[in-house]
């Protein structure tokens, strides 16, 4: 049965619907006696929904507002939906007044849906509203998980990782021939499920009344995707919490000891009066969100830069002869060769810029009022900034759509970084809530990068002359799972 505020809201977008609907050239509005800055040009808001109806019709939402914001020519726009004004940008002058200049208005993070089930509440980093819970989890994961003596401390643990990267299973009984057990592919496959409608329009993020009714389907999916992941983390993290800790207090058996990983991290960490810092349901989010954060960019960017690479050959073999100058084919390429690794790393900054694997940002909530570019941003305000449209910005970029690695060689240029804290491309965004963790995300995408370029020779399958590089409608995600044809190209001693 309908629920009386889906059917109040079903007559609202029915009797709107006959109306015209035109772009709106928003004017600059005297109060007080006084010219108050317009805001964004945009659609012409119904009453009450605003621009919902659109929300449900146009599938995906992103690919509308990009296609939108072209038919105006314009860099900045706002879509209103509900009673939330959402402020679209894909200029990366006025994404550096959002993120530097006020980047203390637009701190915070607005709720949603999908980011209160994957958080567990906000209890978690990314996703939490700005606050005491944000501060608490922000500081134990700068200071005890991303530090660089972390960093440092973890690196055989990934080293062990890199030499297995094509091997080591950790869910389910390994396959003879090395593959991903089924249990493994339904771990990564409900990660990637979850990364989709993280930041995936939503209309009951503002509509509030319809949580429930599922009208886009979301609610669903998120659902079924945490469920599933938390059947595969909740098992090993009780466990672990349960070695280290009895009623609530470390157990004594354990407090010598010294932590092996970052799980045990968490777990003993202690507050000023030695009592565990961290809840049960905090380590779980917190466990949760860091496999999300370090998951989502290496593995999009290096699927994406191997296709381009295998479809350039010319582009391919530069990577190769890097590798072979800097580290030879006596060992595997190590993370003390990364900052060598100049060539490796423009492939990876053009695949970030090129084929970012969201749309847009992470929504930043204006916190006050505020005048950015000359337009008029309400408190409560949305902001996303476009990485498809900063990447791909022809006034930015030569030849946009074109994967040229070269581009990001620039004369002078000592060691080529993946940051770009001028925000031409997003990788890691930039202010205080972009990445915290641009040396581990640096690293696991070079490294995985690297050792698939050194370890083998690509080529497209026997079946097809060129990889196809389209892009998913509904994402930003290939379309089709890269497929290639490899053969080892090193001794076979060293391949684990």
């Amino acid at each position: 049965m309908t629920s009386t505020p889906s059917i109040v809201l079903i007559l609202i977008v029915l009797i709107f619907f006959l109306g015209h609907r035109t772009i709106s050239k928003f004017r600059s509005i005297p109060k007080n006696g006084k010219l108050v800055p317009r805001l964004p040009p945009g659609p012409t808001p119904w009453p009450i929904v605003g621009c919902a109806l659109e929300m449900l019709r146009q599938k995906p939402m992103f690919q509308w507002i990009h296609r939108l914001m072209k038919e105006m020519d314009t860099d900045i726009a706002c879509i209103r939906l509900g009673n939330v004004h959402v402020i679209l940008v894909t200029c990366l002058e006025i994404a550096r007044e959002f993120l530097k200049k006020h980047d203390a208005i637009f701190l915070a993070r607005p709720t949603s849906m999908a980011g209160q089930t994957y958080s567990n509440g906000y209890l978690t980093t990314l996703l939490t509203p700005h606050g005491n819970q944000w501060k608490k989890m922000r500081r134990v994961l700068v200071s005890e998980i991303i530090s660089p003596a972390r960093h440092q401390w973890l690196q055989d643990r990934r080293t062990e990782e890199a030499d297995n990267l094509v091997s080591k299973r950790y869910f389910g009984e390994e396959r003879v021939d090395g593959g991903p057990t089924i249990a493994k592919e339904e771990h990564i496959e409900v990660i990637f499920t979850i990364l989709k409608y993280l930041y995936t329009f939503c209309i009951s993020d503002y509509f509030p009344c319809l949580v429930g009714l599922d009208l886009d389907g979301h609610e669903k999916f998120v659902k079924e995707a945490i469920r599933t992941v938390n059947n595969y983390h909740d098992p090993i993290i009780d466990s672990r919490i349960g070695k280290w800790r009895r009623f609530g207090n470390l157990n004594e058996e354990f407090t010598s000891d010294e932590p092996h990983d970052l799980l045990d991290v968490l777990v003993m960490l202690k507050d000023a009066e030695g009592k565990p810092l961290l809840t049960h349901e905090e380590i779980k989010a917190q466990v949760t969100g860091i496999m999300f954060a370090t998951v989502d960019n290496p593995s999009n960017a290096v699927e994406w830069a191997m296709a381009e690479m295998i479809n350039q050959p010319e582009i391919l073999q530069k990577a190769m002869d890097e590798l072979d100058r800097v580290v030879g084919k006596e060992r595997l390429v190590q993370e003390y060769d990364i900052p060598h690794l100049n060539y490796i790393k423009a492939c990876a900054r053009e695949a970030f810029r090129l084929h970012p694997i969201l749309a847009f940002t992470p929504p930043h909530m204006a916190m006050s009022d505020a005048v950015v570019a000359g337009y008029f941003i309400p408190k409560g305000s949305h902001v996303l900034l476009s990485r498809m449209g900063l990447g791909r910005n022809p006034k930015v970029w030569n030849e946009p759509l074109e994967f040229r690695p070269e581009r990001h060689l620039t004369n002078g240029c000592i060691e080529v970084q993946l940051t770009e804290p001028d925000l031409r491309f997003i990788s890691f965004s930039t202010g205080r809530r972009g990445c915290v963790g641009t040396l581990l995300g640096t690293t696991m995408t070079i490294m995985l990068l690297a050792r698939m370029v050194q370890g083998f020779y690509w080529k497209a399958p026997p079946d097809v002359t060129s990889i196809n590089l389209d892009q998913s409608f509904e994402d930003m995600f290939p379309a089709n799972s890269l497929v290639a044809h490899v053969e080892p190209r090193l001794p076979l001693h060293l391949y684990p």
